[in-house]
């Protein structure tokens, strides 16, 4: 073989090489944390849960993965929540592990943290839907801490527990807090503009944690949605679904995308622990700011929802 055929042909199995990841279909699960809730703005729990069913059934989500604090089951709107877990199960969802009482690693340390993993667990283990999936609190794996981050990991690897890691993270959480903070003071709330908002902001922090994870990896993983369970899902889960699909993505089960081989690879060794899976890749890289997407900046969107939701006119 001369050395102008070789060239060619490896110039013709990278071309071929790099058409999939072009090409790839961008596919993304949905999981929702802090089961069961406190109550919302508009919502009881019990309202909530039967809504956000209804909601993922009409979008045609197959399973979406909810992640439960079990603690929260002594609160007095954590009555019933045992019954209202056993019910998204039964619509075909599963749940995962996101410790006993929601407590920061980074606050408590490495021995309290783990025990409230173990008391989790005496809850979960053995129900119907259970996956062995741990979902850390603020995505706080030990912050700055590598010694707390290591003495983690190794804890959840002593328990057979793999660490349910998220790619995409639009903060929903602060858009239902604004939202409740707007009821009780009273405010009007533009419902269909806190439609468009929430839906929005969602889809873009998938389209950005798609374009940070092909510079990063080379290629589009199973991506890891992060929401709560909260008012604003129980309202626009399944607007959220149907704009994802627009934008070109497929749902898949939270047990795809943890199958994926991002789940497989090595944690990253990172500064600091804290944050989406991807955004941690990309730091453990180099790869400068803005490594986070831009509306988890909390004044940014509260100053979105200010404006375009309560439509109150920015201070000059």
């Amino acid at each position: 073989m001369t050395m102008t055929l070789r060239r060619l042909i490896l110039i013709l199995l990278a071309l071929l090489a790099a058409v999939p990841a072009a090409a790839q279909e961008k596919r993304i699960a949905l999981t929702f944390d802090d089961v069961p809730r406190t109550r919302g703005a508009l919502f009881t729990p019990e309202e909530r849960t039967r809504r956000l069913i209804a909601q993922l059934r009409r979008a045609k989500v197959a399973q979406a993965a909810m992640f439960v604090n079990p603690g929260s089951l002594a609160t007095a709107d954590g009555a019933g929540g045992e019954q209202r877990i056993a019910a998204y199960v039964a619509a075909g969802h599963v749940i995962g592990d996101h410790s006993f009482s929601h407590p920061a690693l980074s606050r408590i340390g490495a021995t309290a943290f783990l025990a409230d993993i173990d008391r989790s667990e005496a809850w979960l283990k053995g129900r119907t839907g259970y996956r062995p999936w741990f979902r850390f609190p603020f995505l706080d794996e030990g912050g700055s801490d590598r010694a707390l981050r290591d003495a983690a990991r190794a804890g959840l690897a002593a328990r057979g527990l793999s660490n349910a890691y998220v790619t995409v993270d639009g903060s929903d959480w602060n858009i239902e807090y604004q939202l409740e903070q707007a009821v009780r003071a009273g405010k009007r709330v533009d419902y269909p503009a806190l439609r468009t908002l929430y839906v929005e902001t969602m889809v873009r922090s998938a389209d950005f944690g798609d374009a940070l994870a092909r510079r990063v990896l080379g290629r589009s993983p199973a991506h890891v949605l992060l929401l709560h369970e909260t008012d604003l899902a129980a309202l626009y889960v399944a607007d959220l679904a149907r704009a994802l699909r627009r934008d070109g993505w497929t749902i898949v089960t939270a047990d795809a995308a943890y199958a994926d081989p991002l789940a497989a690879a090595p944690a990253p060794d990172t500064p600091v622990a804290q944050g989406t899976r991807i955004e941690m890749i990309a730091l453990e890289q180099g790869v400068p700011a803005p490594r986070s997407y831009e509306r988890n900046d909390s004044r940014l969107a509260n100053r979105l929802f200010a404006t375009r939701v309560l439509h109150e006119k920015e201070a000059p």
